[in-house]
């Protein structure tokens, strides 16, 4: 049976996993080392699992339990390359399904990044700029919580309809061609 594994300490989109985990009736296990608090939802298929306080203790339990047929939740790359070597599908919390294809690049441009800030080469250009990640849209919690179960058909199947949710809406409309009126 298909399980969700949670990266809970930097995961904004754990209401929209708890939502879909209870319509598909899944098991969702949110892994933290505790750095920051975690309210527990209060429901059966849902369970905080609190791991040493190692940076990479909640990582490496995750890729201890997970198999190829789970979905882990994930913004951390590393994390994200670890889990698809063992066959598990992986979502970032914004929605982006890694896959082999570009896990490579991704690890690749963190790096890069990693050795810019330390060479203190990287400034922000803004003071409006501030720290940590960027805020997740809705759009992108949306879709997240489609991917969850998008990709496997067993799980569309289990309710009973062509995808655990409807996509996004398109709330722009395109520049080119123009309108014309009738």
């Amino acid at each position: 049976m298909t399980e969700i594994y949670v990266d809970g300490d930097a995961c904004p989109v754990r209401e929209e996993i708890y939502r879909v985990a209870a319509r598909l009736q899944l098991n969702v296990f949110v892994v933290s080392n505790g750095s920051r608090p975690i309210r527990p939802p209060g429901i059966s298929n849902v369970r905080m699992i609190l791991v040493g306080d190692n940076a990479d203790a909640a990582d490496d339990w995750i890729v201890e339990h997970i198999s190829s047929t789970d979905v882990c939740v994930t913004s951390d790359i590393p994390l994200a390359s670890r889990c698809l070597n063992k066959g598990a599908r992986v979502i970032s919390s914004a929605g982006k399904q890694w896959t082999e294809a570009n896990i490579g690049n991704a690890l690749v441009g963190r790096e890069i990044w990693r050795h810019l800030r330390a060479r203190n080469e990287y400034r922000r250009t803004s003071s409006s700029d501030q720290e940590g990640p960027v805020a997740v849209s809705e759009c992108a919690r949306y879709r997240c919580a489609g991917r969850v179960t998008g990709g496997d058909p067993r799980l569309r199947r289990r309710v009973g309809a062509p995808s655990a949710l409807p996509p996004a809406p398109n709330r722009f409309r395109p520049l080119w061609p123009p309108r014309t009126s009738p």
